[in-house]
């Protein structure tokens, strides 16, 4: 990756922002600035009023994707742009994201940076999951988690699941969640799981309000698999907490860690520690 010289990057605005304006300007001068060449995605173009090119165009003709938002987009735009395996640059627009950690006023001193070889890349761990839905075959990733949760607030659910075919629990509560390492921070925590270092080669499981106080996270190695279904009801997929899928009532989902893994370039001196510490307002 370092040894490549960037031609071209791609980038994608956070949706619904058209405020981003001028901001993408100010992003696409600084990199213009260094003799590299700025496309954006259609969709993105269409906010802000420009003309732009099909994501999935963008992807396969530049270099690097670049997003401009918050860690929603990246998060968004590492799931469409996978099988590119193409690296991702996050610039936040607002807060510091555990993802996107540029700063638009940092920007030009970041391509200076870039345009030396002097940057990081992170490969972080995705999941993939694989189901039938409407007959068809699907197969999605996801960066952050899976939920298999209940269609109905009224309702508990069950969740038989199986780790490498062999049966391993049945969870009975509002459902599940199996997060990866970068995940760990979002939906897992605030149910009670594990922080893990998102560099890591592992998954959890985590309940969600678990109707037995004995279902505890686990945590798994990354070249396990599980199988999930739902012997007495239907269940919710929810990818990221950003796509939605329908489990029929006793049908399979299967989760693992995909092969490839997803490239983010950061700052030589991006210390996730740092931003674990800040978001998390540990030590205060």
């Amino acid at each position: 990756m370092k040894e490549k010289i960037i031609k071209k990057v791609g980038v994608i605005l956070r949706p619904s922002t058209p405020e981003l304006k001028n901001d993408f300007f100010k992003l696409e001068k600084i990199f213009n600035n260094y003799n590299i060449e700025v496309k954006i995605d259609s969709v993105s173009a269409g906010m802000i009023g420009i003309m732009g090119i099909d994501f999935e165009l963008l992807c396969q003709s530049c270099d690097v994707l670049v997003t401009l938002g918050g860690d929603g987009t990246l998060i968004s735009v590492s799931r469409r742009s996978f099988k590119y395996n193409i690296p991702i640059i996050g610039v936040y627009a607002g807060s510091l994201g555990f993802l996107a950690d540029v700063e638009l006023s940092e920007l030009d001193g970041f391509v200076y940076n870039l345009t030396k070889g002097k940057y990081r890349v992170d490969e972080r761990a995705i999941l993939e999951a694989s189901f039938k839905e409407n007959e068809k075959d699907v197969k999605i990733y996801a960066l952050n988690d899976v939920v298999i949760t209940r269609p109905s607030v009224s309702n508990m659910i069950h969740v038989e699941t199986l780790v490498d075919s062999k049966a391993f629990n049945t969870y009975y509560g509002d459902g599940v969640i199996v997060s990866t390492p970068t995940g760990s921070t979002a939906y897992n925590l605030s149910a009670g799981g594990p922080v893990l270092f998102p560099l890591t080669n592992v998954f959890v499981l985590t309940p969600i309000c678990p109707h037995s106080l004995t279902q505890r996270p686990v945590v798994f190695p990354g070249e396990f698999s599980i199988e999930m279904k739902t012997p007495r009801e239907k269940a919710l997929v929810i990818i990221d907490g950003q796509d939605k899928h329908e489990l029929e009532l006793g049908q399979s989902i299967h989760i693992k860690l995909a092969t490839n893994r997803v490239k983010l370039i950061h700052r030589e001196e991006f210390n996730y520690f740092e931003v674990l510490k800040e978001k998390l307002n540990w030590g205060e």
